[in-house]
């Protein structure tokens, strides 16, 4: 058997997971697809894991969809049709689990992330990149407009330039994405050290807080005004209930660490 296309490393807190199909610049392939989503439900289930970094292995993050497997996939009555219908659904539904996840999800990005790569990147909670990645959703170059990858880059990037990456397929760089907000950071020097530093400073939160918080910012995100205020008002009485805020709060007054559970 070969090497497993999703790799896991806990560490205390902080689970890294690595798509790991190097040569084939860790394409989504059904493989890779079926493995990570099955890694990333079985962290979502750990209450112990308070943050998710996802990297690829070898050269770059990830080019997006198998090409070769899509066109294989043609060789049927339907001509692929049924094929491709559950290969955007079944990916389009990983891109959602980490948006769902209790988890805060951090994308580790170097080389390239492309089309379903791209998309990877925009559905993490926040991404660090490497300061030579190139972006892009550059489907429309070979005939194939990035529909599905376009649902989580608009919901990063202003509308025009989001438009103007669909429709042209050019890449851009990692200045250029910070600046669109598509990443958060770029690393200066050493990428899995600026990213492991981004996830200890928040897994050093309290879990409980974080996994509210988390859920909370998606939940209102789309809301009207009255009604965000409405819901996480009702979230921050939540939050103010639990018995480690309590002890959070008395230990800032009192000039203390705190003892949370």
């Amino acid at each position: 058997m070969g090497e497993a296309l999703v790799l896991c490393d806990v560490t205390e807190d902080i689970a890294v997971v690595t798509l790991n199909r190097p040569k084939a610049l860790n394409a989504l392939s059904d493989g890779l697809l079926a493995a990570l989503k099955v890694e990333l439900g079985r962290i979502a289930a750990d209450e112990r894991i308070k943050v998710v970094v996802i990297r690829g292995a070898g050269k770059v993050f990830c080019a997006g969809h198998d090409l070769k497997e899509m066109q294989a996939g043609r060789a049927t009555e339907d001509k692929g049709a049924a094929y491709f219908a559950d290969l955007f659904s079944r990916c389009g539904e990983i891109m959602q689990m980490i948006p769902q996840m209790p988890q805060v999800v951090i994308a580790q990005v170097h080389g390239i992330a492309t089309a379903a790569g791209c998309q990877l990147v925009a559905s993490c909670d926040m991404a660090v990149a490497s300061a030579e990645t190139k972006f892009g959703v550059n489907g429309v170059n070979i005939g194939l407009f990035c529909s599905t990858p376009m649902v989580a880059l608009t919901r990063n990037l202003p509308r025009k330039q989001a438009f103007e990456m669909l429709t042209t397929g050019e890449f851009i760089n990692a200045t250029r994405a910070r600046e669109f907000g598509l990443i958060n950071r770029i690393a200066s020097e050493d990428l899995e050290r600026e990213t492991l530093d981004l996830a200890q400073t928040v897994a050093g939160k309290l879990g409980a807080a974080l996994r509210i918080g988390k859920r909370a910012f998606y939940d209102q995100i789309d809301l009207p005004l009255a009604q965000a205020y409405a819901h996480t008002g009702a979230v921050m009485v939540e939050n103010m209930l639990l018995r480690d805020t309590d002890e959070g709060i008395a230990a800032f007054i009192e000039k203390r660490r705190p003892d949370w559970a």
